[in-house]
């Protein structure tokens, strides 16, 4: 990882660090409290209840849970974002509530349809199903109040410039569920996952943006109705229509990382690859003429300990032994 792209990437962990309520860890007091008020069980009880959750944003925030926010600058703020996750079984969707901006003077509210880091994209463009000036909702152009954004995946994101102090805009967030997510962050270093891809010419990509040990149990490719194609699987996957395939890489883009394993054989089992970059993907390509379908195991690799062992990892981006 380069030293200019690594403060981006620090900060992406910084915030899927709070989220997940780890804030011993660090020292962003605010957004430590507002994670674990989030934990807490009676608060859970009282959104369930139908209370709306409410909190103002900050220029560069991160947001997990459903509830109504709003920004308001005290200063001119010219380069703001805020980061939108949810689990991977939803879809974001994004009500404009209130907007009081100069679009005219040259303030901005965009929603891009997925993450954006120094160009580098999740989705990427080749496992997107709109093209990239489609992926952009400028309410500047085309919104209004009241208007709706729903994401594609798990993951959105929101570009804003407000240059006059008392100006801003308030935001609903919602959650909806995706049946067959495809494309997904993972908001932990680890879990537990199983990627189905039913009858539908696309790519899926599942990141975790940590140095991981991947075990991977189950793959189905090429199969219809559990009957077993009898034509000869190709040799190696550049050919075959239907693979799966690992990646590694130090940015958010995976079609900008390096390739670490093809799979394009069905099996059931267990396989296992240390994978020492700091995103790792689990890809899918999909021909849409079967059912495929693959399971994975995640745990975030210790690479400290990698090293005291012997395994060099730490700035590598290929499998260890």
């Amino acid at each position: 990882m380069t030293p200019a792209s690594r403060p981006d990437w620090c900060l992406i962990l910084l915030f899927l660090a709070v989220l997940r309520g780890e804030s011993r860890y660090i020292q962003m007091r605010e957004a430590a409290e507002d994670a674990m008020f989030l934990l807490n069980s009676d608060f859970k009880r009282e959104l369930s209840e139908g209370q709306i959750y409410r909190r103002s944003l900050r220029c560069i925030d991160m947001l997990s849970i459903e509830g109504q926010f709003t920004f308001q600058a005290d200063r001119p703020q010219l380069h703001c974002a805020l980061f939108l996750i949810g689990e991977p079984e939803e879809f974001i969707v994004i009500e404009y509530n209130f907007v009081n901006i100069d679009c005219i003077g040259g303030d901005i509210l965009k929603v891009f349809d997925g993450w954006i880091i120094k160009g580098e994209k999740f989705p990427s463009s080749l496992d997107h199903p709109l093209s990239m000036v489609e992926r952009y909702t400028d309410l500047c152009e085309d919104g209004n109040v009241g208007s709706i954004t729903r994401s594609s995946q798990n993951v959105a994101m929101i570009f804003f410039r407000v240059q006059q102090p008392g100006h801003g805009f308030t935001l609903t967030i919602r959650k909806i569920p995706n049946l067959f997510p495809c494309n997904v962050i993972s908001q932990a270093p680890n879990g537990r996952f199983t990627m189905i891809i039913p009858h539908q010419h696309r790519n899926c990509s599942f990141s975790i943006i940590y140095p991981v040990v991947m075990k991977i149990f189950d793959l189905t490719l090429g199969h219809f109705n559990e009957l077993q194609l009898k034509k000869p699987p190709p040799k190696g996957c550049g050919d075959a229509g239907d693979f799966v395939e690992l990646l590694g890489g130090a940015g958010l883009d995976p079609s900008k990382m390096f390739p670490l394993a093809d799979l394009c054989h069905s099996f059931h089992g267990s396989a296992q690859m240390k994978i020492g970059c700091d995103n790792t993907v689990v890809r899918m390509v999909s021909s849409g003429n079967f059912i495929n379908r693959v399971t994975f195991e995640y745990n975030q690799l210790d690479r400290q300990l990698e090293k005291q062992q012997g395994n060099s990892v730490e700035e590598v981006c290929f499998p260890t032994d």
